[in-house]
Parts: structure tokens; C-alpha cells; sequence
């Protein structure tokens, strides 16, 4: 019982000092991340190309890269994709011709998400879930504060956690 009050304790000092990143509260943190998404044309950050023979897709410019070392192809094949990969159209095109006659481009854009699954009372809290799983998230992972909104248990369970007074309470043992 000791143990939970010290901890209750320790957690009310931590949610009445941390940095609340401009959000109103109650508040909680979540991970904030990136992922890219099909887009229209015009909005299109970056391509990929899909692949319908072997059903992947991969990053245009990584692709092409990636191609020029292989040792399969013939010179005459090498030689055009030089003088187009710098022209979209034209690399599918190339893409189609000799790797896979079905491949299709596919404009993309990178946007923000919150990764499910996420919920933290503290900010350190979530700091610590990301250094700890980065191998589940992007480089570009970080915290993200949130409201609870139109949540009364949540705010009067966070009220409480951060006003409680400890000392009224008496351990017997």
C-alpha cells in the first residue's frame, strides 16, 4: 500500500510539472508519426511504383537506384534508363518495358497520424515507450498531447491524481 501511495505521489508531481505542449486538459500523450499515403497528382510528395508480378511496391527512386546494379539486364536496357530516370512518366514507362508491363506509379504524400495504441498519462512516459519500441515506429516518431474531450471520468480521475493531498492520508501497518 506504501509503495502505491509513494507512486501516486510521484505521479501527481510529475503531472502538476511537466510541459503540457499547449494542450488543454485533461490531457494525456499519444505517438505521433509519419506515413505515406496515396495522393492525387498534384499533391504528390514522392512516387512509388507498384509491381502486380511479385505484388510490391517500392519507392520510384529507390527502385531505380537499386536497378542499375542489376547485372541481369542488358546494356541497351541500362543505357535508356540513364537518360529518362529523371522523368517520371518516362521511368514507368522504361519500368513497364522491361521489368513488369502491369506496374503502375503511384503518387504519394507523407502525413501525420497518431499511432494506435498509444495512451500515456505522462510525457516521459511516452518519451520513454518510443526510445524503447523505435523499432516499431519512423525516425521521425516524437510525443503528441492530446485532450480528452467531453471525457468527465477522465478529467475528474485526473483532477483527483493532480490536487489529491497525501498527507491527510494515514498508513497503517
Amino acid at each position: 500500500m506504501n509503495q502505491d501511495i509513494q507512486f501516486l505521489k510521484a505521479l501527481q508531481n510529475e503531472l502538476k510539472t511537466q510541459d503540457n505542449d499547449g494542450q488543454a486538459a485533461p490531457r494525456f500523450w499519444t505517438v505521433g508519426d509519419y506515413e505515406w499515403v496515396e495522393a492525387r497528382e498534384e499533391n504528390a510528395e514522392r512516387y512509388s511504383v507498384y509491381l502486380p508480378y511479385i505484388a510490391e511496391s517500392y519507392v520510384l527512386d529507390d527502385y531505380l537506384e537499386e536497378i542499375k546494379d542489376d547485372s541481369e539486364l542488358s546494356k541497351e536496357a541500362l543505357t535508356e534508363l540513364q537518360e529518362i530516370e529523371d522523368y517520371y512518366e518516362d521511368a514507368i514507362e522504361w519500368i513497364q518495358k522491361y521489368i513488369d508491363e502491369e506496374a503502375e506509379l503511384i503518387p504519394e504524400r507523407k502525413v501525420h497520424i497518431i499511432q494506435p495504441d498509444t495512451m500515456f498519462l505522462t510525457k516521459a512516459e511516452a518519451k520513454r515507450h518510443i526510445k524503447l519500441n523505435k523499432h516499431h515506429y519512423t525516425s521521425e516518431a516524437h510525443t503528441y498531447a492530446m485532450t480528452a474531450w467531453r471525457a468527465p471520468k477522465v478529467e475528474r480521475l485526473l483532477k483527483i491524481l493532480e490536487t489529491f493531498d497525501w498527507k491527510s492520508i494515514t498508513v497503517s501497518k
